[in-house]
């Protein structure tokens, strides 16, 4: 008797009800499956009859995940993801002498790319594939054998290797400085321009966190600019738009080229502010184990 079919609930159901479940929209999850949302919302309900529980509320034109919705969802997630996983693996897409990084686009535009060099000296024979990614790994359905993100963003399964450190403190152009009233303490942030990155989850530290552990609020007289692109925001605080909230990794080359500069004395260091993971399920590879001994020592 196959008691595993008679189990599993319509199988045509469940990448349908992944979809919404990740991002909370039938109508999201139709476009990224290139379905209808009538399909999708067939699909789902066909789902809930066979598991006799209601998976959403359903609430105007806004949907939500029930308890048992949440439950079904992690189980599902993680079981979809060690699939795609173990196909891959079987696939083979990561060849002999090649190893494919993940990581957020600002550490791989700001930090990353600056270093490559040196990872190709040191290993020729290894060809590096970079693949960005701005939201948690736990979105991620492709491949890689080595990846990098905030610390405080979900990982799943994939085991963490090791964190690294960073520091966070407000830069700005000295363009912009010139042309505004003087900023030495934080009382002074209320004539100035605050610029945000605007992610989900948001960054460990954005203005209101980071002012916080000084005991301070955000002026309420201050303008606010948000950004959904943390090299946008930067780049907006270099053109002499605003104050940003710069990471140490990822700006010291603009501030050590003057681009940019750090006008108040007030830092806040972070003991696990990036985080380095292997892809979950993953057969040790020579290549990987290589990329993170070298990212250890860089990121030392």
């Amino acid at each position: 008797m196959n008691k595993l079919g008679k189990s599993l609930p319509p199988l045509a159901s469940l990448l349908p009800f992944e979809a919404a479940a990740r991002l909370l929209s039938f109508s999201r999850a139709a476009e990224e499956l290139n379905l209808t949302q009538a399909a999708v919302s067939r699909q789902i309900r066909a789902l809930e009859e066979n598991l006799g529980i209601a998976l959403f509320q359903r609430r105007n034109r806004a949907v939500f995940l029930t308890d048992a919705g949440r439950e079904f969802s992690l189980t599902l997630g993680n079981a979809l993801r060690d699939v795609a996983s173990t196909a891959d693996r079987l696939r083979g897409v990561a060849g002999n002498n090649e190893v494919v990084l993940l990581c957020q686009p600002c550490e791989a535009f700001h930090w990353l790319m600056p270093r490559l060099s040196d990872f190709h000296q040191r290993y020729p024979e290894i060809e590096l594939k970079m693949v960005t990614w701005a939201n948690p790994l736990t979105d991620f359905q492709g491949y890689f054998d080595v990846a990098m993100q905030s610390s405080n963003r979900d990982h799943g399964l994939h085991p963490l290797l090791f964190t690294a450190a960073d520091e966070v403190f407000p830069v700005c152009s000295p363009r912009y400085l010139q042309s505004r009233a003087p900023l030495s303490t934080f009382e002074d942030l209320a004539g100035h321009t605050l610029l945000y990155h605007d992610a989900l989850p948001a960054y460990q530290l954005e203005w209101d966190t980071w002012l916080a552990t000084f005991g301070h609020e955000v002026p309420r007289s201050a303008r606010g600019l948000s950004f959904d692109n943390y090299s946008l925001m930067l780049h907006a605080a270099v053109e002499g738009h605003g104050l940003a909230m710069g990471w140490r990794r990822t700006s010291q080359r603009m501030l050590d080229s003057g681009v940019l500069v750090a006008p108040l004395r007030e830092t806040v260091h972070l003991t696990e502010a990036l985080s380095v993971y292997r892809r979950h399920g993953q057969a040790r590879r020579e290549e990987a184990n290589l990329l993170v001994e070298w990212l250890r020592t860089e990121l030392a």
